[in-house]
């Protein structure tokens, strides 16, 4: 090997490494790939093919930081679906999350049941199961003007409801 391609190599790592941590993102892994590049370039040279060393040094960063990219973000895409599946138990409400969600759900079932028929058959069909104001008002057979106001009414007096309930309830704690 002969030693100019070694001092040749000392003289660009630095702006090698830079150059690939701007492509990896990493500036542990461009070291990685520089390292590499360097034992790939002594082959060639060992081989007597390179005829532009710095040119053949920088294109091979290049191509071998991509690479390295690439690889990096299919292990991050396996790690985040692995992730994301564990995380799907992180999210189950705390046993103090879960009996306030009784208590609301308690509480506006409660709020519902002292509404007119009409009105709580509204709010639940489009607060509960998700359905159109349009939906709504074809099943009662009311316009959607009417059913909005309907509806309106029927969530301001749940909420009314709630909050007399949680005024209370901090009243008598």
């Amino acid at each position: 090997m002969p030693s100019d391609t070694a001092s040749l190599f000392a003289q660009h790592r630095g702006s090698l490494i830079a150059y690939a941590a701007r492509i990896v993102g990493s500036r542990v892994q461009a070291e990685d790939v520089v390292q590499e590049a360097w034992l790939k370039l002594r082959l060639a040279e060992e081989q007597r093919t390179v005829l532009e060393p710095v040119a053949y040094l920088y294109r091979l960063v290049r191509n071998l930081a991509i690479d390295t990219r690439r690889k990096l973000s299919r292990e991050v895409g396996r790690g985040q679906a692995e992730d994301s599946a564990l995380g799907i138990a992180d999210e189950t409400p705390s046993a103090e999350r879960a009996a306030a969600a009784k208590d609301e759900l308690r509480l506006v079932l409660e709020a519902l049941a002292a509404l007119p028929e009409r009105t709580q058959i509204a709010v639940r069909m489009n607060r509960i199961e998700g359905r159109t104001l349009q939906e709504v008002a074809n099943h009662l057979d009311l316009s959607v003007t009417r059913t909005f106001t309907i509806v309106a009414e029927g969530v301001a007096h749940c909420d009314r409801w709630r909050a007399r309930a949680v005024a209370a309830a901090a009243g008598a704690k």
